[in-house]
């Protein structure tokens, strides 16, 4: 084992002589292993910062959640000149499916609406997300408050002049004041302000709760009526924990089209998006961008690990003498091959110590700049270093054979 411990420091000196005594070589030939380490690593590592983003954005909401409007989250088979025939959901089809739906525990009405401008005496928050919905939506979907609560189902049922504002907005609206209790003007009348949410950070798609209002759907449709252009109506259910979802749906399908009279043989004029197919379909598209980032990883380190070969090469032809006289005092085979292979892997590691370094170090950068958690794992630092080390040994090995098999005498010859 000592001998071993040897063998590996004196490779190790090696590999730092010739890092030492050839610069521009060595870290020419190590440049394609930077960058293909770099680059699957940061592709990998970027890909887990937006998985556990979509986990954390969706962490309050039940993966059996039901969107149910006449829109498709996903592709269809559909064509689209039938899609825009659709009808909208209603408010009545909520109460309908609220009071029928045995399965389900929770439902709430939402729309979809244009953003807005909202103000309070002399300050304005511009382009703002509203979120009309009822009551219901804070049981669904689990609000964390800072101050105040959410509106109740007397005043979501009324739609009364009540808002729920996001963090970043109250911050922008009031600075250091007490917001609870305020009038903000919005769709031109007061809104009574009766909570403020936690911080979120940013979201997925742009929005996040910091940067939206809540106030209720029943407001926008006393106000504007039920069929206006910029808004979309959308009804959420959550199903109880123990029910079938298939069966769950079918149900509902069941129900929605006897409510409609939808005859038999006709597709539904609906669409039911269940959360899951949502996330599965993102999960598919992370699947597809950590393959690409393979592809383009695997090119750099084929290229890097031509680069370790050419270099090992050379180092065996500037120590061919050393070899002889190593192999005439005794050294075997297999001890070259080692000291070769070592050094080949440790100039690869080098190499791949760099990308990771790089990789930390773009993340530190980019989770400062676009308020994202970048995150590099354990895991991918080691995968990052075994990458680089199995390189390395593939990329040694027929130079440390070459090595290997040098006859003592011609070696030890030849470098005189």
């Amino acid at each position: 084992m000592v001998v071993y411990f040897r063998l590996l420091k004196e490779s190790f000196g090696f590999a730092m002589n010739a890092l030492r005594t050839n610069k521009l070589r060595t870290l020419l030939s190590l440049l394609g292993v930077t960058i293909g380490i770099f680059s699957i690593i940061a592709v990998l590592a970027a890909v887990d910062s937006l998985d556990r983003k979509i986990k954390k954005d969706l962490s309050s909401l039940d993966k059996n959640t039901i969107y149910l409007l006449k829109f498709s989250f996903g592709p269809t088979e559909i064509p689209q000149w039938k899609r825009e025939q659709f009808p909208n959901v209603t408010y009545e089809e909520y109460q309908y499916l609220k009071s029928s739906m045995n399965g389900a525990e929770n439902l709430c009405y939402q729309l979809f609406t244009k953003r807005e401008n909202i103000k309070f005496e002399s300050q304005t928050v511009s382009d703002l997300n509203i979120v009309p919905v009822s009551s219901e939506f804070d049981d669904i979907q689990k609000l964390d408050f800072q101050d105040g609560r959410f509106y109740n189902d007397a005043e979501s049922n009324s739609g009364a002049s009540v808002i729920v504002l996001g963090f970043e907005v109250a911050q922008n609206l009031f600075q250091n004041d007490q917001p609870i209790g305020q009038k903000v003007r919005l769709y031109g009348q007061n809104f009574t302000v009766i909570g403020v949410l936690k911080k979120q950070g940013s979201g997925l798609f742009g929005d996040s709760n910091d940067t939206s209002v809540f106030i209720p759907s029943n407001f926008l449709t006393r106000t504007y009526g039920d069929n206006v252009d910029f808004m979309t109506p959308v009804i959420i259910l959550k199903p109880k924990k123990d029910v079938d979802i298939d069966a769950f749906k079918a149900e509902l399908t069941q129900k929605l089209r006897n409510y409609r009279g939808v005859k038999t043989g006709d597709i539904d004029n609906f669409f039911i998006n269940v959360l899951s197919g949502f996330t599965d379909f993102l999960d598919g598209i992370i699947s597809q961008m950590n393959v690409v980032g393979w592809i383009i990883a695997g090119f750099s380190l084929l290229v890097g690990g031509f680069g370790i070969a050419n270099i090992m090469f050379v180092s065996v032809k500037e120590r061919t003498n050393l070899i002889g006289i190593q192999k005439s005092l005794g050294a075997k085979n297999k001890f070259i091959l080692l000291q070769f292979l070592f050094e080949a892997i440790i100039l690869s590691v080098i190499g791949g110590i760099i990308g990771l370094f790089l990789v930390w170090l773009i993340s530190i950068v980019l989770t400062k700049a676009l308020d994202f958690d970048f995150f590099l794992s354990v895991g991918n630092m080691i995968l990052g270093t075994s990458l680089a080390a199995v390189i390395g040994l593939i990329s040694g090995i027929l130079p440390a054979i070459s090595a290997s098999r040098l006859d003592p005498v011609e070696a030890i010859r030849t470098g005189m």
